[in-house]
């Protein structure tokens, strides 16, 4: 196996990174690198910078309006911006939902549909998980009856990632209660301005309002708005989630995280420690191993290869390794990764601490948080049974 890239390659990744330096803020970078809290204004310039390129949706074929890159110049192209300090792309939009409309849309929804994704304008959220149905999904309740040219949608939606900004959500809802549960699932698109649609943001300890709960209400959605055929949004959902679970694997923003992790180790005196040192390199050895399993799914989705149940082994390992380099960072810093003050932080100070990489940094914050990453998209126990079903026999 050549690992080796291309002098075209090359080229194109010089390209890249050329247009991000000059094209990505400066203020925004800055957040990225230290772990500053991103605004929705944040995200959303940086997603209309690209979108203006054409390259928020870098991973869509020409027809719809994208760069129709390959596998290996979409994953140049995540690691640049990645390495350089930009956000990661809000995926809902261009990366899960965008998929299935083209895969699974009509025309008319197509046109409606993928240019104010394409564009950064329109904010999508995720309606997947319930308080009952979380790795369990096909055990989903909420509810749309069929009336005329309209469905009635009642029910609850959890765990919404930044659904207090959305414009439209992705949902699945049951459509019937005959047969398997996967059965009588349906994929609808909803408006979140709608009456009767509810966001009530989840606060977090760490002060954070990051998930949501959304609530229906008899919320009228245009029978025009279901995606594909009535009853079979389970299929639709399989396909989006193996685009979701390689995004989860989120291996570029691992190797920045990791460089992160080596400077505060050198800054906190932890470097010279042999057995530290020893962890940080069987790190780095699993994000490069990631970093290759990322490329295989790629190449398998560019041969159109069904690559689901790749996909679930690439949530398993990237999530695990996120959680690892957020504890390294924790421990290298010791107490004093523990205060947080969000009002200092933004006006750049949080204490007299020795480790100036540190000052502005919430560590403790983001280990905490990352311990969800083995939960959501699917947890890591539910990825392995289907990964030794579907893969090993």
């Amino acid at each position: 196996m050549d690992l080796a890239f291309t002098p075209e390659e090359q080229a194109f990744r010089e390209q890249i990174r050329t247009w991000v330096r000059d094209n990505l803020p400066a203020d925004i970078s800055h957040k990225v690198h230290n772990a500053l809290r991103l605004s929705r204004d944040d995200m959303q310039r940086w997603a209309k910078i690209l979108g203006k390129k054409g390259w928020l949706g870098y991973g869509w074929p020409k027809e719809f309006g994208g760069p129709g890159w390959n596998a290996v110049q979409k994953h140049l192209f995540e690691e640049e911006c990645a390495l350089a300090g930009a956000p990661r792309i809000v995926p809902f939009g261009p990366v899960m939902v965008a998929p299935v409309i083209m895969a699974f849309g009509n025309k008319a929804q197509q046109e409606r549909f993928l240019p104010g994704i394409a564009s950064g304008e329109v904010w999508w959220s995720q309606g997947y998980s319930e308080p009952g149905s979380g790795s369990d999904l096909a055990s989903l309740k909420t509810r749309a009856e069929r009336k005329g040219d309209k469905y009635i949608v009642n029910g609850q939606k959890t765990w919404t990632t930044l659904g207090q900004y959305g414009d439209w959500m992705f949902n699945l809802v049951r459509t019937s209660t005959e047969g398997k549960p996967q059965t009588g699932i349906s994929f609808l698109l909803l408006d979140m301005k709608s009456k009767g649609v509810t966001v009530r943001p989840i606060k977090l300890l760490d002060g954070e309002c990051e998930v949501n709960e959304v609530f229906f209400d008899n919320v009228e959605v245009p029978a025009e708005n279901l995606i594909g055929e009535e009853n079979k949004g389970w299929t639709y959902a399989k396909h989006l989630l193996s685009h979701e679970r390689t995004n989860i694997a989120d291996v570029n923003r691992a190797k920045r995280e990791l460089e992160r992790l080596k400077r505060i180790a050198k800054t906190e005196g932890v470097w010279d420690d042999v057995r530290f040192r020893d962890q940080i390199a069987l790190l780095e050895v699993d994000i490069v191993a990631l970093e290759m399993l990322v490329l295989r799914v790629l190449s398998a989705e560019k041969s159109g290869k069904n690559s689901l149940d790749i996909a679930g082994l690439l949530k398993i390992r990237g999530s695990e390794i996120q959680q690892r380099y957020s504890e390294l960072m924790m421990l290298a810093a010791g107490p004093y990764s523990l205060p947080f003050i969000h009002e200092a932080m933004e006006a750049g100070w949080q204490g007299d601490f020795p480790g100036g990489v540190l000052a502005n940094a919430p560590l403790a914050s983001t280990y905490f948080n990352m311990r969800k990453t083995t939960i959501y998209g699917g947890s890591n126990e539910v990825q392995r049974n289907i990964v030794a079903q579907t893969v090993l026999g």
